[in-house]
């Protein structure tokens, strides 16, 4: 039986076609949509990068969408900021 850390491994597909594994950090809504923070994994530097994408359900499917539109990914990167810095203080 696969442990919750497992669970939390999503491998996305970048522009190159190159498999980056992430580790699922959060699921965080703005604006009416849910959105993933993907912590990737596996690299050897020391503030790893962080992905969204949007979260989709559709019935008991979930799934990972790509964020094509420029301004909605500056929007919610720019909250994402400040959650980060929010967390820090």
């Amino acid at each position: 039986m696969p442990n919750e850390e497992e669970n939390n491994i999503i491998e996305i597909i970048d522009d190159e076609e190159n498999v980056i594994k992430c580790e699922l950090y959060d699921i965080i809504e703005f604006d009416d949509k849910q959105y993933a923070l993907l912590v990737e994994i596996g690299t050897n530097e020391e503030d790893p990068e962080l992905v969204i994408m949007r979260y989709v359900e559709e019935g008991e499917e979930a799934f990972f969408e790509t964020i094509e539109d420029d301004e909605e990914f500056e929007k919610v990167a720019n909250y994402v900021e400040t959650l980060e810095e929010d967390t820090e203080e």
